[in-house]
């Protein structure tokens, strides 16, 4: 694949493993709805997927970026793809949430954005490029709940959390996330792409319909939450 292709797939891999590990947990769902049909398709974080997503996240630390530089490096190529399948296990059953349902409109919405290296004739941002650009201010934003995972994510990417207070998980995880997109030449937030901040309500409105994830954040999210954390997704470095 080009290396842009490698990426953006990356990309996606990791955001699997990141969201189905913070997913609201398993046993904390709301009651069963009174239709099935309402029902989230994904179950939320639990012991199994856990293993499967940390395992993948460990993998494509340390693998993508070995990808990213030399795209004939064979072995790289090989455990990426190993960690994509790991990582499909972990979210098959878990779910991801918000950099998946905030993802939809950034590549919905494109009015401008032709990735590179995509041999298309049409605008596109690439999925993995558009659920990694919200992630440093999602992450920031969900560690509130479960900071001990998002303490574990931030260890993975290489962080020293040994003496990182509870309140400063989400700063240190969101910090580290923006150096490891920085290093693979990940855009520069959703303005990169060609939005600004007057488009804001209608990426709102294009993320608040996707229930089969948003419902799986570890937090209830409104409109006032997805308007801070686009604002924030603006621009990540």
């Amino acid at each position: 694949m080009p290396t842009q292709v490698h990426l953006a797939s990356g990309l996606d891999v990791m955001c699997h493993a990141m969201e189905s590990y913070t997913a609201i947990p398993f046993h904390l769902r709301s009651a069963p709805p009174n239709n099935p049909i309402e029902r989230p398709a994904y179950q939320g974080s639990n012991p199994i997927s856990d293993v499967w997503s940390l395992k993948a996240l460990e993998m494509v630390v340390e693998h993508l970026p070995r990808v990213v530089k030399d795209p004939s490096d064979y072995e790289a190529q090989k455990q990426m793809l190993l960690a994509a399948t790991f990582a499909g296990i972990g979210f098959g059953n878990a779910g991801v949430h918000l950099c998946h349902a905030m993802s939809y409109p950034i590549s919905g919405l494109n009015a401008l954005y032709r990735h590179p290296q995509y041999q298309v004739d049409h605008l596109l941002v690439p999925h993995g490029i558009s659920v990694a650009l919200s992630a440093p201010a999602v992450f920031n934003y969900t560690s509130q709940m479960y900071p001990e995972r998002h303490r574990r994510v931030a260890e993975i990417l290489g962080a020293d959390m040994s003496q990182v207070k509870q309140a400063d998980i989400g700063a240190v995880l969101s910090d580290r996330l923006r150096h490891f997109f920085q290093d693979l030449k990940v855009p520069n937030g959703i303005s990169a792409i060609g939005f600004g901040y007057n488009d804001i309500p209608g990426l709102i409105k294009g993320t608040l319909p996707q229930h089969r994830v948003l419902k799986l954040a570890p937090l209830t999210t409104e409109s006032e939450d997805l308007h801070k954390l686009f604002e924030d997704a603006l621009t990540i470095y």
